[in-house]
């Protein structure tokens, strides 16, 4: 095996670290090797105790190079939060003096880095830019204006930001695990790689990613993505609140409310009917409509936030596709709830991108529904293939990559004037 032909990924949130390494060769995905452990030091996606998240990521890391055989250096990383947001950017770049020229990548590269700059700032950090739309003198809301002719250059970028804190955290923490990041992924877009496919490119699609503490709300038109919010509400809602209610740890009221199930027919369940609660050296009865009814009072709020964040946006009725990811999506009874709260079909997420073999799609770390825990890993291991596999550069490939970018300028050079 060649330990420097590897792609590795890390989804840190509040309640889970996943982490996956990829096997990589001649560009394809040979073998994934999965593992995860439950979060420490990280609430609503921000670091609050680094020592504690350092204790976890060294182990999870320790666990995976051992048993992938991969001598790990470079990760990629997927974060969330409360101190991510979006924002437009847009610049316009002349092309020529007189008349018109074509229109090449060195031009889109010009423009898309003048909007970069124009809209940055010491406090904040960019983690993606998604051209929105190109115009060209006065045509306005193309795609790719590679190879078409124009007088200027107009671009309207989508930038995914992250509090320049937040990011120097998570490389003090990951550099003091003995790693370097690679690159840094919103987990919702990271996510999105991967439940949809070319079936899905067509339309109005949301994605709604339920995490412990926050929810992430993408909204996509045509494969683009038009919009997105994080809303300070998740699946640890229902476990603190039962915790409160019924005085226990916060693991136990985790495992109680995976036993649930979320109904409108409150009334059907059986007043007789009792799970048995361990309080120390005793076990206590519940009433099911007692959690039932409670679980159902914190769901509520959670589905309204949602529909009222998506209708500020579009409309339910031009939704095509609605997928919820997210582990709390498998509390049974939440998806119909949500459904009856929007009005629209809910599809739970599933690995739908053609990079993850079927082989890997069917091994046992992502059966029964465990998939949603590893979601967000294999949507950046699908981009980084993009980009290719981590591989320790040689003086060889410096060269190679040189003349590649050489080659290309030059290309671009005499299509502009020939």
């Amino acid at each position: 095996m060649l330990n420097n032909n590897y792609i590795c990924a890390l989804d840190i949130g509040s309640s889970k670290v996943a982490g996956c390494v990829a096997v990589v060769k001649k560009g394809r995905i040979e073998n994934i090797y999965f593992d995860s452990a439950p979060s420490k030091g990280v609430k609503a996606g921000v670091i609050v105790d680094s020592v504690e998240l350092i204790i976890v990521l060294t182990s999870l890391m320790k666990r995976l190079k051992a048993v992938s055989g991969v001598n790990i250096r470079f990760i990629h990383v997927s974060i969330s939060g409360k101190d991510l947001f979006a924002k437009h950017a847009s610049a316009i770049v002349p092309l020529t003096e007189r008349g018109n020229k074509v229109i090449t990548v060195f031009d889109i590269e010009r423009v898309n880095e003048q909007a970069r700059i124009l809209a940055s700032n010491l406090e904040d950090e960019i983690i993606h830019i998604i051209p929105f739309n190109y115009t060209i003198d006065s045509k306005d809301k193309i795609k790719n204006p590679i190879g078409l002719y124009s007088h200027s250059l107009e671009v309207d970028l989508y930038l995914i930001c992250a509090k320049l804190s937040l990011i120097q955290g998570l490389n003090r923490v990951i550099n003091q695990s003995g790693y370097e990041i690679k690159k840094i992924f919103f987990s919702g877009l990271a996510v999105s790689k991967i439940v949809f496919d070319n079936r899905l490119l067509e339309g109005l699609n949301v994605l709604c990613n339920i995490g412990a503490d926050v929810t992430e709300l993408l909204i996509f038109k045509d494969g683009a993505l038009l919009d997105l919010e994080i809303l300070p509400v998740g699946g640890g809602d229902l476990t603190r609140r039962l915790k409160e209610e019924l005085k226990m740890p916060y693991d136990l009221a985790e495992d109680i409310k995976r036993s649930c199930v979320l109904t409108e027919n409150i009334e059907l369940i059986s007043e007789d009917k009792e799970i048995l609660i361990k309080r120390e050296q005793d076990y206590r009865p519940v009433k099911l409509k007692f959690l039932a009814e409670l679980l159902n009072s914190c769901v509520q709020p959670i589905c309204q936030s949602i529909k009222d964040a998506i209708e500020k946006k579009v409309a339910l009725y031009e939704v095509n596709n609605f997928i919820v990811t997210g582990r709390s999506a498998l509390l049974e009874g939440f998806i119909e709830t949500l459904e009856r709260n929007l009005s629209v079909s809910v599809k739970l997420g599933r690995i739908l991108s053609p990079d993850i073999p079927l082989s890997i799609k069917q091994d046992n770390a992502l059966s029964a529904q465990k998939h949603l825990t590893y979601l967000s890993v294999l949507g950046m291991i699908c981009e980084a293939l993009k980009i290719g596999p981590v591989i320790i550069p040689s003086h060889k490939g410096l060269s190679g990559n040189f003349m590649i970018k050489a080659l290309q300028r030059i290309k671009e050079v005499y299509q502009e004037y020939f």
